[in-house]
């Protein structure tokens, strides 16, 4: 009989305490090297193929395409289907209710 193992993950956003300790300059620095890992280095966005590649790349390779398009859609402003680095930096902030 296998065993059912359920792990609850809790996401703790480190984004205030990072703000505090570092400045708001330097995290918007990491945040847009963030946008630059990900981006497709040829069209300087964020795609589905590049999301894709490089979330493999971090050890999240296990996400479904379904995620991936909603992870875009959630944050692509201007219907493209890829995130610019403006909707990217918007995104990472929306997501981090501590630094409203």
């Amino acid at each position: 009989m296998e065993e059912v193992i359920d792990i609850v993950v809790d996401f703790e956003d480190y984004f205030p305490s990072m703000m505090e300790k570092y400045g708001a300059e330097w995290l918007l620095g990491e945040v847009c090297n963030g946008f630059r890992l990900l981006m497709d280095a040829e069209k300087g966005v964020i795609t589905f193929e590049s999301l894709k590649i490089k979330s493999a790349m971090l050890g999240l390779g296990d996400m479904e395409d379904d995620e991936i398009v909603c992870m875009l859609s959630e944050g692509d402003l201007d219907g493209d289907g890829a995130l610019n680095q403006l909707e990217f930096c918007i995104l990472m902030f929306r997501l981090s209710p501590g630094l409203a």
